[in-house]
């Protein structure tokens, strides 16, 4: 299994990443330790979860750090594994919040929850646009410092705040984010590419895309409104059947059908194509969808292919 690495850090990484907001919301515990014993045995080794996921459930959350936490100690694998997750999300209990006292009550939480001793990789989640950067960063720092957390990655920051975190790094010689986390694929470039991707160039940021499927769109299932049907996320991707949606599933279905593979890996084997892209979060809830996610390294496409998806997608 080819890993690589994650941008000045010492993080070796499979190009799939995990999405474990499934954990404890469309797979129980008992399914979510088969997907992640396939996962692993399939050579891959990283995970991205978030304190908050699944606090549509329960109001709260923790239920898939709890699962993950589980799984790593039955299996006695921590250190193969490379665990991702964030803070700052909303639940019903708080807002959106990135204040050093929120930080670090919440990384406590979630070291205990996930049963280790340091996170790997931890994501300021969303940004509450309130707290003082250096706020935010001195709390990074101090638990940086105490072992608890070994790098930091930004997900929903704004271009601004984003540019503006690296300065006050600079200045204040606090750590500095080594990866993104945004919201990119096939039908949805625009915001990343116009907005984030010269920000991920200069500051030679890993991207680790989510949504890396669109809900599910790219993987060819919905091509009508009768298919909407098919899945609880089904009335999430309503959106994209429109005539450049339906562009984008042919020009995979002409892609997929060449390599003999499936819309699902080609979308993926898309992404990693691109720039800066280390590892697309992939969630799936059976061996079937992860197959598909395995085959997506293995897929090497050539100059033909990306043209016809580029000039599909743009």
């Amino acid at each position: 299994m080819k890993k690589i690495l994650i941008e000045n850090t010492d993080l070796e990484v499979s190009r799939i990443n995990f999405g474990g907001n499934v954990f404890g919301w469309t797979l129980d515990e008992k399914q979510s330790f088969e997907i992640l014993d396939a996962f692993a045995e399939a050579g891959f080794n990283f995970i991205d979860t978030a304190d908050t996921y699944s606090w549509w459930v329960n109001g709260v959350g923790g239920q898939s750090e709890t699962i993950i936490g589980k799984w790593m100690k039955a299996r006695g694998n921590r250190n193969q594994m490379v665990v991702a997750t964030k803070v700052g999300s909303e639940t019903k209990e708080h807002p959106y919040d990135i204040s050093k006292k929120h930080i670090l009550k919440s990384v406590d939480e979630s070291l205990q929850r996930l049963q280790t001793d340091h996170i790997d990789l931890y994501y300021t989640h969303f940004d509450d646009e309130v707290t003082p950067i250096e706020e935010t960063l001195s709390a990074y720092d101090e638990l940086i410092k105490a072992g608890k957390v070994r790098y930091i990655a930004a997900s929903n920051l704004s271009p601004e705040r984003l540019i503006e975190s690296f300065k006050v790094s600079e200045e204040n010689n606090l750590p500095k984010y080594v990866a993104l986390q945004p919201h990119y694929n096939l039908v949805e470039r625009q915001n990343y590419e116009t907005q984030y991707a010269d920000i991920v160039d200069k500051y030679g940021l890993s991207v680790m895309t989510y949504f890396s499927l669109a809900g599910g769109f790219l993987t060819g299932k919905y091509r009508s409104e009768e298919d909407l049907s098919k899945s609880v996320r089904g009335e999430g991707v309503k959106k994209y059947l429109n005539p450049k949606g339906l562009e984008i599933i042919k020009a995979l279905d002409t892609v997929s059908a060449k390599h003999h593979s499936q819309p699902a890996t080609v979308s993926l084997a898309w992404l990693m194509a691109q720039p800066h892209i280390a590892a697309p979060i992939v969630s799936a809830t059976s061996q079937r969808q992860l197959q598909t996610s395995f085959d997506a390294p293995k897929l090497n496409l050539d100059a033909e292919d990306l043209a016809l998806l580029d000039n599909a997608s743009k």
